[in-house]
């Protein structure tokens, strides 16, 4: 299982062996069985049926969760393939409390954003990469940051946050408004410090109030994409924030 050989997805004509994947989400499908979601490296987001796994003797149903890192083997041509062997890659970080809300998020987003069977490796490489940070903990708000703007960039949706929309060049001591159309627009008042935006773009996402603005933005430009479908995850995370101020007063 450590072979780096075994990193690589083989092909046939209708079936991919040992392909790297997350599992985003599962449901119950009859009895025994689970149709998953899942996020490979080199396939994009597929659906697989995986039969018997809710059985007592299953042996697979433990390694079937999310953000546990995987290679999966599968078949069949039509849109719903069939697993056939599932691998666990070790080792890995676990994440817990808060964090594990935020994966859940981030699969959201990646079930919205991404189509089916639509390639993007670049989006498999930065999920990879905002779970090892969720798991370390104290940077949770710049890792969600971080990967929403890779994910707005790999769908289509990049931000331009060094030119406003006259094309002057962003300065961190001026304020703006974001559009998702135009981009930056300077504003005397506006709610993003042209601080922000540079932060944002160049990955420096360390200041408290940069966070908190970047946050704000993210926000709005995402629900804009979303066109006024909710994210569950989002409503889970601002209960558990609330209950933690809570609990601290």
């Amino acid at each position: 299982m450590n072979e780096p050989c075994k990193a690589w997805a083989l092909m046939t004509e209708s079936a991919v062996y040992l392909q790297p994947a997350f599992i985003l989400r599962h449901r119950k499908y009859r009895e025994t069985s689970l149709i998953i979601d899942v996020l490979t490296r080199d396939f994009g987001r597929i659906s697989l049926l995986a039969k018997g796994v809710r059985k007592a003797k299953s042996k697979t149903a433990g390694m079937l969760q999310p953000f546990i890192p995987l290679l999966v083997s599968y078949f069949g041509k039509a849109e719903l393939k069939t697993l056939t062997d599932v691998e666990m890659i070790q080792p890995f970080s676990e994440i817990k409390g808060l964090a594990l809300y935020c994966g859940f998020y981030i699969n959201e987003l990646v079930g919205y954003f991404l189509h089916k069977y639509d390639p993007h490796p670049e989006v498999f490489g930065h999920y990879g990469e905002c779970l090892s940070c969720l798991s370390d903990g104290p940077n949770v708000e710049a890792a969600l940051r971080q990967f929403e703007l890779n994910l707005m960039e790999c769908a289509g949706y990049g931000l331009q946050l060094e030119y406003d929309d006259n094309e002057s060049p962003i300065e961190s001591l001026k304020k703006y408004e974001f559009n998702a159309g135009k981009g930056a627009v300077e504003v005397v008042d506006g709610p993003f410090s042209g601080k922000t935006l540079l932060a944002l773009s160049s990955g420096e996402l360390t200041d408290p109030q940069v966070l908190s603005e970047a946050k704000t933005l993210m926000r709005t430009v995402i629900d804009v994409y979303l066109q006024g479908r909710q994210l569950k995850s989002r409503a889970v995370i601002n209960k558990v924030f609330a209950t933690a101020q809570r609990l601290d007063q």
